[in-house]
């Protein structure tokens, strides 16, 4: 070959797509140092600071309730425990970390039907929690005990209280991931998604296992 056609012959040199402006739309989410996703580390951050706020709720009641208030009225919160049926909500709520793990693990395996069936009863198992909360309340009341009766009464409404919307905010989070999932916008690549509600209700069980070790089965 002459000069002058090595000179007229195209040349095709491999381009290699590097730097920022390189996209993989395969990546897999951004990690962060600690090997989790920003959101797994967020809801991680968020119960963190739960911690704390629960830590002075309980401490609070634990110190109101140990304590004689001069003039209190009404009665002590102690006396009006329906130990029986507050045993049967717990037990109705700690199930609903089992369906948690049960609606995950569907959810991984693609399992679309599971997944809504089990997300569905951890919902309807939260709820069932917290109607039995409202009619705990509802007797309290009844037997003359309100929320501004005394302070142990205030410190007892705002600790289970607090909780209770916990819960509810939770089974908001798990019809929303129900409504996902009917509209096939949740498949098995957003399974963290559900592992992160997951994390949450976890959080809220282990907390009221707490609330109902120190509150009402261990007497003041």
């Amino acid at each position: 070959m002459s000069v002058a056609d090595q000179t007229m012959a195209p040349t095709s040199t491999p381009v290699e797509s590097s730097g920022p402006l390189a996209h993989d739309a395969t990546a897999a989410p951004h990690h962060t140092s600690t090997g989790l996703s920003n959101e797994k580390l967020g809801m991680w951050l968020f119960l963190g600071s739960e911690c704390l706020l629960f830590g002075g709720l309980i401490s609070t009641f634990l110190l109101y309730r140990a304590k004689d208030v001069p003039g209190m009225a009404g009665p002590a919160v102690g006396d009006l425990y329906d130990i029986p049926f507050t045993s049967v909500s717990s037990f109705v709520l700690l199930m609903s970390s089992l369906t948690m793990v049960l609606s995950l693990s569907a959810i991984q395996r693609a399992d679309q039907r599971r997944a809504r069936t089990w997300l569905l009863t951890t919902a309807l198992l939260g709820g069932t929690f917290v109607a039995g909360q409202v009619y705990e309340f509802t007797a309290f009341v009844r037997e003359g005990l309100g929320y501004t009766t005394n302070l142990q009464s205030s410190a007892f409404y705002t600790l289970t209280g607090f909780h209770g919307v916990h819960v509810t905010l939770g089974i908001v989070m798990l019809m929303s991931l129900f409504v996902m999932s009917l509209r096939g916008r949740l498949s098995s690549e957003r399974a963290e998604t559900v592992e992160i509600v997951g994390l949450y209700w976890h959080f809220v069980d282990i907390v009221w296992i707490i609330i109902f070790t120190l509150v009402y089965l261990i007497p003041a």
